[in-house]
């Protein structure tokens, strides 16, 4: 049975597109989510899980025309669904087709995804000469949608909220297992996220586990993500993982630290010192830049530098808007309703790296820490 909670929570997000695009001008929007050209804002805007043409007209139909229609069946919410059959299974003559079935008026404005290949734009305009279409990569729908998925609604927090509690449990059991000496190795704890997650109801991981022992976790994202090297040992192991419950995705990383030297406490208590600094950052007004570039300057004071980002939005993709990073091109503010990663880390080749990293929803009040993954000595 439809959840009408969700079938609520499309029907406003489709809401807000088309408010968008009666403010441009545009008549027909086409999104793509397929190999090659993936964009989760289909999933957002009707909830199928991929693989799907989205027409929205500016009379505020939405015309999905998804490759499986079995499973649109199941999970879908639109005013039509279609076979891709019927659309003769391509793109341009799907879209071509789509602004009949919807009746939108010759010279109207279409756009498309700016993931679309120039070459086949190209095929766009010369199928569709009678309107004017358009792809823009700044200041059109993709940019707009980008904003719009930023702030997650009611909905999606309630998502959040569940997927943060199954990826609590995970993490409590990591740990107990760590301790118990049942995960010994890189790939019994990857193999392990990834059994126990679909236990309990998600479609999967977020994103492939990094797991990396006392020998690898110097690298940010080790190469290749998970082996049979051990993992626990002497040193700093490193987890980062996430689930992916009902489209939307966590991401944690947690340090594992046993008999550390003194260099490697140092950047242990340096990487715990950076988090509580960059929490103590996130308030609803203030720059996505700001706490970046309080944890860059307290590296730097410490003769630290961290190498990555301090941290990124999530949603239905494991990295949205706004990015938290101090660079002179992020212009994005924090704003209620966004759940952004907090994850300062160190990293040395003959010490190792550690990185903590919590997933945080930013409220009226500050950042509610959403997840619980933390250090785990040994």
């Amino acid at each position: 049975m439809r959840d009408p909670a969700r079938q609520a929570a499309y029907a406003l997000r489709r809401g807000k597109v088309y408010d968008w695009m009666s403010g441009e001008g545009v008549a027909l929007l086409m999104l793509e989510d397929a190999e090659g050209r993936r964009d989760s804002t289909v999933r957002w805007l009707t909830g199928q899980p991929g693989d799907a043409l989205l027409f929205l007209s500016v009379a505020r139909k939405a015309l999905l025309v998804p490759w499986d229609i079995n499973i649109a069946g199941i999970y879908a919410e639109a005013d039509y669904i279609r076979s891709y059959g019927e659309f003769d299974r391509l793109p341009v003559k799907a879209c071509r087709k789509a602004a009949a079935f919807l009746k939108i008026p010759h010279g109207s404005k279409l756009e498309l995804s700016p993931l679309t290949p120039y070459p086949r734009f190209l095929t766009f305009i010369e199928a569709l000469d009678n309107f004017d279409v358009l792809c823009r990569e700044e200041g059109g729908a993709a940019a707009a949608m980008e904003s719009l998925r930023a702030v997650k609604d009611e909905e999606e927090i309630r998502l959040y909220r569940r997927a943060s509690a199954i990826t609590n449990e995970l993490t409590e059991l990591i740990e107990k297992n760590l301790k118990a000496g049942k995960i010994t190795t890189e790939i019994e704890a990857a193999l392990f996220v990834d059994t126990e997650c679909r236990k309990r109801g998600c479609e999967g991981t977020g994103f492939e586990t990094l797991a990396a022992g006392p020998s690898r976790s110097f690298a940010i994202h080790a190469f290749p993500s998970y082996t049979g090297e051990g993992f626990g040992g002497k040193g700093f192991s490193i987890l980062d993982f996430g689930v992916k419950y009902a489209g939307y995705i966590t991401d944690v990383t947690m340090t594992v630290a046993r008999d550390l030297s003194k260099p490697q406490e140092r950047m242990l208590a340096l990487t715990e010192k950076a988090y509580k600094l960059a929490l103590s950052k996130v308030r609803p007004g203030t720059p996505a830049a700001e706490p970046a570039a309080a944890v860059d300057a307290f590296f730097a004071r410490a003769g630290k530098t961290m190498p990555h980002a301090l941290g990124h939005g999530i949603g239905l993709d494991a990295h949205e808007g706004p990015p938290l990073r101090n660079r002179g091109d992020n212009h994005w503010t924090l704003e209620p309703g966004m759940v952004i990663t907090i994850e300062p880390g160190l990293y040395d080749p003959k010490l190792g790296g550690c990185r903590l990293e919590n997933d945080v929803l930013v409220t009226g009040q500050g950042g509610e820490v959403l997840t619980a993954s933390g250090l785990i000595r040994l």
